[in-house]
């Protein structure tokens, strides 16, 4: 497939320039290729968002206890909830997820969270591309440690099934899981070579829970588990020095703005990470928390929260690349990127949308103005998922009606 006529992001400008497609790769890019084409004209092609953390079944749990403090809000409401949860719900719910992220323009997403196999049959039946970890949470305890283990080589070994199913070992956090345990996971993520997907540093409580346990940071507590092959969420109470141990291990980070803005986390010191090389990519968290899976949401907050002190951090095309290359780049896939070699995970937006006209500056409105609701089509590994906004590979309507039922008997449970 050749596809024509359109706009295209390319190498951090917009260009217009033909796309050839085989099978799920993108293998040229140029002017007048010949061949079998799609028609893209009056549309801009941007490569798939990529949302590296999340918890994607919390759709289930959207609304449920907002407004409140993280502790309060997962000791009191999430955790109590989750403990009833089915695989049917996190299946249902999975599918709710991927319905909105596939609208609003993200054809990958990381995710953490339970029944992983439910989530993964949710991925394949859908066309999206996930990366998933089982959400191990050890509490000291060996033997629900060796569990845990179980269950993640488990999931691992469904993911390796379908070429659009990725693996993460996904040890919850610090404060969940024994330095024993998670060295126990670094060995098997070396062992089987694979990334590591983990919590660290969301709250000053969590920071000074481990600092009044173990007399040192979070960062410094977790040195000898940190490396190249780690993915943090959150990363947003850091000291000088722990930047530092990032930038030498080489630690990529996920960063969620919306989230720590309505947990009244904090906000994390992304230019300062960027100015150290440290891979910063982009995520939603869950709905129980963001509410929305929208990364476009995520992206233009992102650019405003950090030009409080300075209107020239993280400019525009700076925040476009975070959601799509470094995207790409932290979950080690060949995403995120119009580039020869890469997936085919494309999204099409219509240049007449009033949201990003006029166009002085197209890149500058994709982040800071674009109504998602501009995005027409979205192709996944060369397939297309969304066409005209109606999703061609589920039943929209079904998955609403079934969440909401599901929804609503899980709080009652």
């Amino acid at each position: 497939m050749i596809i024509k006529n359109g706009l295209i992001y390319y190498r951090g400008e917009i260009v217009k320039r033909d796309i050839e497609i085989e099978g799920n790769k993108i293998v040229r890019i140029g002017k007048n290729i010949e061949g079998e084409s799609y028609n893209a004209e009056g549309k801009l092609i941007l490569p798939g968002l990529v949302n590296t953390h999340t918890h994607l079944a919390m759709t289930l749990l959207r609304g449920y206890a907002d407004d409140l403090p993280l502790n309060e809000w997962l000791e009191n409401y999430i955790w109590p909830a989750e403990s009833k949860l089915k695989g049917e719900d996190v299946y249902y719910g999975s599918l709710l997820g991927i319905v909105e992220m596939i609208k609003s323009g993200t054809t990958c997403f990381n995710d953490m969270y339970f029944f992983m196999d439910k989530t993964a049959d949710a991925v394949v039946e859908s066309g999206i591309r996930g990366v998933l970890s089982h959400g191990c949470i050890e509490l000291s305890d060996p033997k629900k440690g060796e569990r845990e283990i179980k269950e993640s080589l488990r999931i691992m070994k469904i993911c390796e099934k379908n070429d659009r199913t990725e693996f993460m070992f996904g040890p919850h956090a610090p404060y969940t899981c024994s330095k024993e345990f998670l060295m126990k996971i670094k060995d098997l993520a070396d062992k089987y070579k694979k990334y590591i997907h983990i919590h660290v540093s969301e709250t000053e409580n969590e920071v000074k829970g481990i600092e009044k346990q173990y007399k040192m940071k979070p960062m410094e507590y977790l040195e000898d588990f940190l490396n190249e092959n780690v993915l943090i969420a959150h990363a947003v109470h850091l000291t000088e020095k722990e930047i530092k141990i990032l930038k030498e291990k080489n630690v990529k980070v996920s960063h969620n703005p919306v989230s720590n803005l309505k947990l009244s986390s904090g906000i994390a010191p992304v230019p300062e990470l960027l100015k150290n090389d440290i891979l910063v990519s982009l995520g939603t968290d869950g709905t129980a928390s963001n509410n929305s899976l929208n990364i476009f949401e995520d992206l233009k907050i992102m650019a405003l929260i950090h030009k409080l002190k300075d209107p020239k951090n993280l400019n525009a095309n700076e925040c476009l690349k975070i959601a799509t290359e470094n995207g790409g780049k932290a979950l080690n896939l060949k995403i995120g990127k119009i580039e020869e070699g890469y997936f085919a995970d494309l999204i099409f937006i219509d240049l007449r949308s009033a949201s990003l006209n006029p166009e002085h500056n197209l890149i500058s409105n994709i982040v800071y103005s674009m109504d998602t609701e501009s995005i027409k089509d979205v192709m996944v590994d060369g397939k297309f998922v969304m066409q005209n906004r109606k999703i061609i590979t589920l039943d929209e309507e079904k998955i609403i009606e079934k969440t909401e039922e599901i929804a609503k008997d899980l709080v009652n449970r």
